[in-house]
């Protein structure tokens, strides 16, 4: 199954609650210990924007047309940052759904991967992190169960390898009846009842 279009409407969720941050949110923690609001922003697009682009056309991050921003502490978040990153992960989004983008292998970075393993990884991260920025700053994410099904796959795909690179928490234990959305939060170690 191809992901793209299941990621373009991750993305559409993820952009929501991106447009929803406010600069007072920045210093605000997030579920993911090692990052506040901003830094989790600035991940956020670094890799599903710039990076995401790239690996959907093959491309590594040494042909960044700015390698600056994959210095260590850069920040995206000055001028229209919001609209600048809806527009990016838009190109992102629209480069894996050109044909062959998700065959054969890719770029992640300097890494190479199956291009559909990158491909769900990647929605996986609007998804995952889409939930963590919505709950840092007091928002919620639309992510109807076919989305949160499907990045459950994703997730259940890396999640061994995410926790032993120190990614991913152990599973969270939830209800029998837990929704879609908790499922896949729980299994990369999230606490759906998290709050800041």
């Amino acid at each position: 199954m191809r992901i793209q279009p299941l990621m373009a409407r991750a993305a559409a969720s993820a952009t929501t609650v991106v447009q929803g941050v406010r600069p007072e949110h920045f210093r605000s923690p997030t579920p993911c210990k090692d990052y506040d609001v901003q830094a989790l922003l600035n991940h956020l697009i670094l890799w599903t924007g710039h990076l995401s682009e790239l690996s959907a056309r093959g491309r590594s991050a040494a042909e960044l047309p700015d390698p600056a921003i994959m210095e260590p502490g850069h920040d995206f978040l000055h001028g229209d940052w919001a609209q600048a990153y809806a527009k990016q992960l838009e190109l992102a989004v629209a480069a894996w759904g050109e044909p062959g983008a998700e065959d054969g292998t890719t770029r992640m970075g300097d890494a190479e991967l199956p291009a559909d393993f990158v491909a769900q990884m990647l929605f996986d991260e609007l998804v995952l992190h889409g939930w963590d920025l919505a709950v840092a700053t007091g928002q919620s994410l639309d992510c109807p169960d076919d989305v949160a099904r499907a990045a459950y796959d994703a997730t259940a795909r890396s999640a061994e390898q995410a926790r032993e690179m120190g990614l991913f928490g152990p599973p969270v234990e939830v209800p029998t009846r837990a929704s879609e959305l908790d499922r896949v939060l729980a299994l990369s170690g999230r606490d759906p009842r998290w709050t800041p």
